[in-house]
């Protein structure tokens, strides 16, 4: 067996059932809401569900590990229209993949030297694909605590040199995953400085990238800030996004990478045997997806009606605000996060993620602790009615 897998830590969701376990069932009569998880519930557009069943031909032949030339062209159109940017090459600096988690995990294979001692950096609290790509392609992780006090965005510039030194790869995670902040162009300028003094790679996830408050405020994404900074050429920088969040299609698991043409010719050579293609049929849903905004407009505005019914619910008895962009409330809890989700739980058939399971502690902190992330993917009933009962149960346990 591979002595690297030892070193990977339970899943969150894992941790997750475990506690629940220890719960015991919920009041008898009360329907369960898990908003633990951020797994999209809105339907899938029928532009999409068409396409995939009018493309069943592709099924007979084996698709290319570059993917099809039509859908790295619609992600390229995309991109220069989303970011304002000019377009990517299709052919050099875009390529199709199977959703972001995975070519998140198999990015990091590709560019660390296992025999170099190197370092990962990534934000605390993190998606934990970040931590285990690392780990299993025999580098050490570093974690850089995001802080309150800068909208839970992480202080790169606080990373001692040696640090940066060892480093062979960054993963940031803008819109953030749990807090949803957003990175600003200063966040990229500093980031940019420090690739190039250093050398290292960033691989910039933006799966939540589509998913924002504001219809006039789009989050800025990574190709658009080199762009305005210069640097055109993406050097050191993939950007990773899906169509899981955008489009409500998490199991059609499609994204993409896009950025430095020689990272991606890299990243290719290792998917070629890896064996990670595109099916014609999920191409083909995948340029319907892509080709389309009228419907992730109306699935912003989805979750907007949430954020607007639930925050002057839970605002009076949590310390929560409104995110930047995402699908998630990062809300503080009166002591420890696991207690909190383990008793709301059993009172009240609700459930929630505690923010330790989804860091680690670094400089003697672990600033996970005492938040709990939730997800507000259910039907907007179901979300109002959790956070009356998160409102309710944090009540009573003040009386």
């Amino acid at each position: 067996m591979n002595p690297r897998l030892r070193a990977l830590h339970p899943y969150p969701f894992a941790k997750l059932r475990e506690l629940l376990a220890q719960a015991g069932s919920p009041p008898a009569g009360l329907d369960a809401i898990n908003l633990s998880i951020g797994e999209p519930r809105h339907a899938t557009p029928s532009l999409i569900t068409d396409a995939l069943k009018n493309a069943t031909a592709g099924l007979a032949a084996y698709p290319p590990t570059k993917g099809d030339a039509a859908l790295r062209l619609t992600i390229a159109s995309w991109l220069a229209k989303r970011y304002g940017i000019p377009q990517p090459d299709s052919d050099t600096q875009v390529l199709p993949v199977l959703g972001s988690r995975e070519a998140l995990f198999a990015f990091a294979q590709t560019v660390i030297d296992p025999g170099a001692g190197a370092l990962v950096v990534c934000p605390n609290p993190f998606y934990q694909i970040y931590e285990g790509a690392a780990l299993l392609a025999g580098a050490t992780p570093y974690y850089v605590n995001a802080d309150a006090a800068h909208g839970f965005g992480c202080d790169w510039a606080s990373v001692p040199a040696e640090v940066w030194r060892n480093t062979a790869l960054l993963y940031v995670c803008s819109p953030g995953n749990p807090a949803g902040n957003v990175m600003s162009l200063d966040d990229w300028r500093t980031l940019f400085a420090l690739s190039d003094e250093f050398g290292f790679v960033i691989a910039s996830d933006e799966c939540y990238s589509e998913i924002y408050l504001d219809e006039g405020c789009a989050p800025l994404g990574g190709l658009e800030a080199a762009t305005k900074l210069g640097r055109s050429n993406y050097r050191n920088l993939v950007c990773f996004s899906s169509l899981s969040k955008r489009s409500n299609v998490p199991g059609l698991r499609s994204g993409f990478v896009a950025g430095d043409a020689q990272l991606i010719e890299a990243f290719l050579l290792y998917r070629t045997y890896h064996g990670s293609a595109m099916s014609a049929v999920v191409s083909a849903a995948s340029v319907a997806a892509w080709g389309d905004e009228n419907h992730v407009v109306e699935n912003r505005r989805l979750y907007r009606a949430k954020f607007d019914a639930v925050l002057p619910l839970l605002s009076p008895v949590l310390d929560v605000t409104r995110p930047d962009a995402s699908f998630y409330l990062w809300a503080a809890t009166p002591g420890s996060d696991a207690e909190f989700v383990r008793q709301l739980y059993a009172a009240t058939g609700v459930t929630a993620l505690p923010g330790s399971f989804l860091g680690r502690e670094a400089l003697g902190v672990n600033p996970g602790v005492g938040r709990v992330r939730i997800a507000l993917v259910a039907p907007l009933e179901q979300c109002v009615e959790a956070a009356e009962r998160i409102a309710f149960f944090v009540h009573q346990n003040r009386a």
